[in-house]
């Protein structure tokens, strides 16, 4: 048998076909990007690509290639013994590391010489992120989306988790960036990916949504926490059609408080998020609100930061960016309720 190589372009087209896809590159490279549903089997640990990538520099090039050789072969010996050897003959693997070059080749080779049936991506996960960045403008522009905008806390995420249930489509930005968008959206013990992580994610998203039906979104600005939407997709959302949810602002302090917990929960943790805000609200604003959250008040602290803080901002930049704010659709949300937005979910997926 012999290896083939696949194109990333069609490697992508062909991610179902794959009983397994092998990421051959270290732990730290997986983690901040790989395919969709792809497993991390390393060649070279992180520690042993530092290793050898400082023998090449500083000794030679055969004698780190040679020490490599040693330690990509005990690395490969252990992923068969633990992951292949219960494998039937009609396993089909898809491998790729960096570039496509020696350590994904090696662990091709072996795969190969058992005798299951190897596909190799040509240009490796480089050739991938280039496939994905071209690709995430065609995806956004097959698509029909409608924008479910709103002050903060008026229940935009569970609408949009509403909508889900009732099999409408539905793209979860916040969800994919592991963040509740503004500077107090931060979850705590939720890590954020990394901007190629989140990019791959959305263009996974995207490519899975029938452009038949509408797409529905929420009004985010430019980044989601530390990642950046991209810009393809943040100027068809700001071209799209507008739904404008309302929530009466006791309701609304309610949802966030429970959508927050944190905050209640960790009133140290709401602090340090506070103090984000000193230059834009002062010194002395920010520290009186904090006062306030460490004295038990923080429902109080929850409704001044909606009036005086997101509620103005977000007006002035949903009618700066959202080019059909003026002609949105009124949608209004009885109360924060799960039924409340399972009602106005029945009204939009039809």
């Amino acid at each position: 048998m012999t290896v083939q190589t696949l194109s990333a372009t069609d490697a992508i087209a062909r991610l179902h076909e794959f009983s397994v896809i092998v990421d051959a590159r270290s732990q730290a490279e997986y983690a901040e990007d790989h395919l969709p549903g792809a497993v991390n089997w390393p060649s070279l640990s992180d520690e042993e690509r530092h290793e050898i990538g400082t023998l090449y520099k500083q000794v030679s090039p055969f004698e780190a290639k040679k020490r490599g050789a040693a330690k990509v072969a005990a690395n490969i010996a252990r992923h068969i013994e633990r992951e292949v050897l219960d494998k039937p003959r009609e396993w089909r693997p898809l491998v790729y590391c960096w570039r496509g070059g020696k350590r994904s080749g090696s662990l091709a080779l072996i795969l190969d010489q058992i005798g299951f049936r190897v596909h190799l991506i040509e240009g490796g996960y480089k050739a991938f992120r280039t496939a994905v960045l071209a690709e995430i403008a065609p995806q956004v522009e097959r698509l029909q989306f409608r924008v479910v905008c709103g002050p903060t806390g008026s229940g935009k995420t569970r609408l949009l988790q509403a909508l889900q249930a009732r099999g409408a489509q539905v793209l979860d930005l916040e969800g994919l960036a592991n963040h509740r968008s503004s500077v107090l959206g931060l979850v705590p013990g939720q890590q954020q990916p990394s901007q190629k992580h989140f990019d791959t994610r959305v263009w996974d998203a995207l490519r899975h949504l029938d452009p038949a039906r509408p797409v529905f979104v929420e009004s985010e600005s430019k980044k989601v926490g530390n990642v950046a939407v991209p810009e393809a997709l943040i100027l068809a959302m700001r071209a799209s059609p507008c739904l404008n949810l309302q929530l009466d602002d006791e309701e609304r302090v309610a949802l966030l408080l429970e959508d927050y917990d944190w905050f209640v929960h960790q009133p140290e943790f709401f602090c340090e998020r506070l103090a984000a805000l000193t230059e834009l609200r002062g010194k002395e604003v920010v520290q009186g609100w904090q006062d306030r959250v460490r004295a038990g008040r923080t429902p109080e602290v929850v409704r001044e930061l909606l009036v005086h803080h997101y509620d103005p901002m977000y007006a002035a930049s949903i009618q700066r960016n959202f080019k059909h704010w003026g002609q949105a659709t009124p949608i209004r949300a009885r109360d924060r309720s799960a039924d409340a937005m399972n009602a106005l979910a029945v009204q939009l997926a039809v």
